[in-house]
């Protein structure tokens, strides 16, 4: 729980009564590997914070999949539209590996938003950084080539490399894993 509030103290300095506020609505979960924490069409419920392990946010559609993002330790995540609308989701969650987070419900960080100044300011950057992310994933998936794309992965989560799939590598940059093979073979 302890890296959850310092994660959100560093996005808006917490007061003692907003940090004991927020303590006492967070809560603490495992999952196994290729557990779901959220299921498409499901409602996003809870912001996470990945204590130790590693997810994947993504989606299906007929036979492909994509990958939107890798989350290991020490981040905040959640799938964002749904966790903000309270409506179905379009995107799954999936454990990639044995996974404990912390989490807080989308009701109770709502009461606390009200009540405390600092943790909606802390939630609003956390949107903020969410959304300026995820403009920069769609950028690189529509101007920029897969040999790009899999150098900017290097670059950016390169230490996932060990940790993830060649087929979630693919599905991530968006490209087949014999395509992934030539650029890889070509390093």
């Amino acid at each position: 729980m302890e890296g959850f509030l310092q994660a959100f103290n560093r996005l808006s300095l917490h007061t003692d009564a907003a940090r004991q506020d927020l303590q006492i609505r967070l809560r603490s979960r495992s999952f196994e590997k290729g557990d779901c924490l959220l299921k498409s069409g499901a409602i996003c419920r809870n912001l996470y914070f990945v204590d130790n392990g590693l997810v994947k946010t993504g989606f299906a559609t007929g036979d492909k999949t994509f990958i939107m993002r890798f989350f290991p330790e020490n981040n905040l995540f959640t799938v964002l539209d749904s966790f903000t609308t309270q409506a179905p989701s379009f995107y799954e969650i999936v454990a990639l590996e044995p996974t404990t987070v912390t989490y807080i419900e989308q009701a109770d960080l709502e009461v606390l938003c009200r009540k405390h100044h600092c943790i909606e300011t802390a939630f609003r950057k956390l949107l903020a950084f969410a959304t300026v992310n995820m403009m920069k994933r769609i950028s690189e998936m529509l101007e920029e080539n897969a040999t790009e794309r899999y150098n900017h992965f290097l670059k950016d989560q390169g230490m996932l490399l060990q940790r993830i799939s060649l087929g979630d590598l693919a599905n991530y940059l968006g490209i087949t894993q014999v395509s992934l093979s030539r650029i890889r073979s070509k390093k």
